[in-house]
């Protein structure tokens, strides 16, 4: 059995070796393209930055005062943390409910919800902004309650697989104890489900953060622009583009959520994992 590990084990290391470099590559080469002149972005792409084709922080400077990218970053921010927050608390306490209380209208929920995992966006886009419009959804509060709807559906599905392994005993020995069903679920099971609110957490922050379709179809972007919404407008007139400082600008865009990642991912598997076995 060894020998028959040890003989598959060369050939897949290296295939997700070639894999994973695969993956990055285009990364390293937004990298290095932004510290590049924009003559030789497009002559020499994949040639390091040296001697005359070195520009320094030039292009990331253009970019930020071209597409106010403080304004932008600060929106992202703002609607990534409270839209993830939004869909934890909700979606988990749903999650709860559904998972203690077994009744037909627990089980249409979560069917509904399982159900909006697997319709298109494109299906409902032009209905969501045209309901978005008439409700004045269009700013950064609105979107919120939006991703809130299309997050639901995973976030509670994952939570739910989640709770019904926590035993009942642990929820009844806390309002012996005098708990309230709020302090129950606060006190005790949040901490106990701290891996599916990570993974949550991560999966959703990615989504949200990155996500330019959305945005550009609910809010005014006369006020409010996004880091994906606000690179989108560096093309100029007749599809003219400034390379240089887009590259700039998505590494901006990239990097903090890389960032939030790497130190987070070793939670994802984790809290798959909790969530997909039961008792």
């Amino acid at each position: 059995m060894g020998v028959r590990k040890a003989k598959h084990g060369l050939p897949l290391t290296i295939f997700f070796i070639i894999l994973s470099i695969l993956y990055v590559y285009p990364i390293v080469l937004v990298v290095i393209n932004s510290f590049k002149k924009k003559a030789y972005i497009s002559r020499v792409p994949f040639e390091l930055p040296l001697d005359n084709m070195f520009v320094g922080m030039e292009n990331y400077i253009r970019g930020i005062e071209q597409t106010n990218l403080i304004a932008a970053f600060g929106w992202s921010i703002f609607i990534t943390v409270f839209s993830v927050a939004a869909i934890i608390l909700f979606c988990s306490m749903t999650a709860w409910y559904i998972s203690r209380v077994n009744t037909k209208v627990t089980k249409a929920i979560y069917m509904l919800c399982l159900f909006a995992m697997v319709v298109p966006f494109q299906m409902e886009m032009y209905t969501l902004s045209k309901i978005a419009n008439m409700l004045k959804m269009g700013n950064p509060w609105g979107i919120i309650v939006i991703y809130l709807g299309f997050g639901a559906g995973l976030s509670i599905f994952m939570f739910t697989g989640f709770m019904k392994s926590i035993p009942l005993e642990i929820e009844e020995a806390a309002m012996i104890d005098g708990c309230t069903p709020i302090q129950t679920f606060f006190r005790v099971v949040m901490p106990i489900s701290k891996p599916t609110c990570v993974t949550v957490i991560i999966l959703q922050a990615m989504w949200i953060w990155n996500d330019y379709l959305l945005p550009s179809l609910v809010l005014d972007q006369r006020k409010y622009k996004t880091i994906p919404m606000a690179v989108q407008y560096l093309k100029g007139g007749y599809g003219s583009v400034d390379m240089g400082a887009m590259m700039g600008t998505l590494v901006i865009a990239i990097v903090p959520i890389i960032i939030f990642y790497l130190f987070c991912q070793k939670y994802i598997i984790e809290g798959v994992v909790a969530g997909a076995v039961k008792g």
